[in-house]
Parts: C-alpha cells; sequence; structure tokens
C-alpha cells in the first residue's frame, strides 16, 4: 500500500471542459484531514480467491481471461465489503473501499488535468489499459506506468468500488472527505473507468454507479487501510 499526505484538492470538473459530465459538478474544493493508506493496485484474483476459498465463496468468473494478477472481477459492492471484513479479522487491521473524495484525491496525485500524467491523449496508453489497448479483456496488474504517487491503473483495467452511494451531482457533498453515505442514494459509486471504456471515460473526474449487488467482468475494487 501507498501512504497518501493530507491536502486539499478540487474534486470533479470546472464549467465549460468539453470532456466533462453534469454529474461531475459543481467542483468543490475537499480538504482530506490525515494520512491514509491505499492499495497500489486493485484487488486481484490471486488475493481475492483466497478469501473465497477461506470463506467456502463461490469464485467469480475470470471470463476466461486468466486469474492471478489479473484484477478480481465480476465482484459486487457487498462482495467487496465481505472481502474488506476478513482480511481485517485475518490480519487485526482496518480495511475499507475508499470513499470517492480519498479515491479522486489518489487518483490526481496532485493534479487537475483529465488525467494523471496531463491533457495529452496520445499519452493514454503508456499509463493504462482502454478500449484502444486493451485487447478486449482485462490486463495484469502494475504494466502501465505509474502515477505521480506511484499507484497503478488508476485510469482503466477495472472500474473501481468506493464506499459512497451515488448521487447525481455534486450539490452539498461532504467537503472533509468523508463517504456521502444517506438513504436517498441510489445504489453505489465506480471510478476510474475500465478497459471497455474510452479515453473520455477514464478520466480522473469520471463517475458512474450500479446496484451494491451489480457483478460485471469491468468491476473490481481497491482497499484504504482504516481507520
Amino acid at each position: 500500500m501507498v501512504w497518501l499526505p493530507p491536502g486539499s484538492f478540487l474534486m470533479g470538473s470546472p464549467e465549460g471542459g468539453d470532456r466533462a459530465y453534469p454529474d461531475e459538478k459543481p467542483q468543490h474544493e475537499v480538504q482530506i484531514p490525515g494520512f491514509f493508506a491505499i492499495g497500489r493496485f486493485v484487488v486481484t484474483f490471486k488475493e481475492y480467491d483466497r478469501f473465497c476459498v477461506a470463506t467456502k465463496r463461490k469464485q467469480p468468473s475470470d471470463m476466461h481471461w486468466g486469474r492471478g494478477r489479473r484484477p478480481a472481477i465480476n465482484v459486487s459492492w457487498d462482495d467487496a465489503m465481505a472481502y474488506c471484513a476478513w482480511l481485517a479479522a485475518q490480519t487485526g487491521r482496518t480495511y475499507r473501499l475508499p470513499t470517492e473524495a480519498e479515491w479522486e484525491y489518489a487518483c490526481r496525485a496532485g493534479t487537475q488535468t483529465s488525467w494523471s500524467f496531463g491533457e495529452d491523449q496520445n499519452a493514454l496508453s503508456k499509463h493504462a489499459w482502454f478500449e484502444g489497448n486493451s485487447g478486449g479483456k482485462t490486463q495484469p496488474v502494475g504494466a502501465k506506468r505509474p502515477s505521480p504517487w506511484g499507484l497503478r491503473d488508476m485510469h482503466g483495467n477495472v472500474w473501481e468500488w468506493v464506499q459512497d452511494h451515488w448521487h447525481p451531482d455534486y450539490q452539498s457533498a461532504p467537503a472533509d472527505g468523508r463517504a456521502w453515505e444517506d438513504t436517498t442514494g441510489e445504489g453505489r459509486v465506480l471510478r476510474g473507468g475500465s478497459w471497455i471504456n474510452g479515453s473520455r471515460n477514464v478520466r480522473s473526474a469520471y463517475r458512474i454507479h450500479d446496484d451494491r449487488g451489480g457483478r460485471s467482468r469491468n468491476f473490481g475494487f481497491r482497499l484504504v487501510r482504516g481507520p
């Protein structure tokens, strides 16, 4: 895992950006109050299969693409939460999903550009697996260049579940880095884009949602360690 420093950043997209969608607005300042540790990689099949064996859960399909160092896919938000609870019990440490604000803070790595490496769309293939280079499937983690903060595959490869309920915009969003959870939110948020998405949809600000029980060949997750 990688320890990230506290700090503030502008979450979402500014008005007038030609790549932005309405649910990325209004852009707003968020303060991350303390250090937190986030996975350098998404959880892999090698890690998730160990959990399945230990808890006698059915192993999710790899779509015949391979397991090992490929991202664990076909996992729901509920599956990811169960993995966090199991890992915490095994290690004595608290593991959880990142909040949406923590995820974007980590992805941006101190930048405010469309991608953490800048605005050059032609450079995306050096940093991400997306529709232009994935070969129509996930790829083993860590093969592309790291972000400025040493994280891998924050853009593309698989969508990553985060803690928050879905809201259709950032009106009244928390400004302190905590998860936005309430009874009016529909489903849960995923971030980062995947192997099947185009360049616009693997930007740092892009977001989607699905039901907490939804599973897909595009869905995976990354961990944060306590609190």
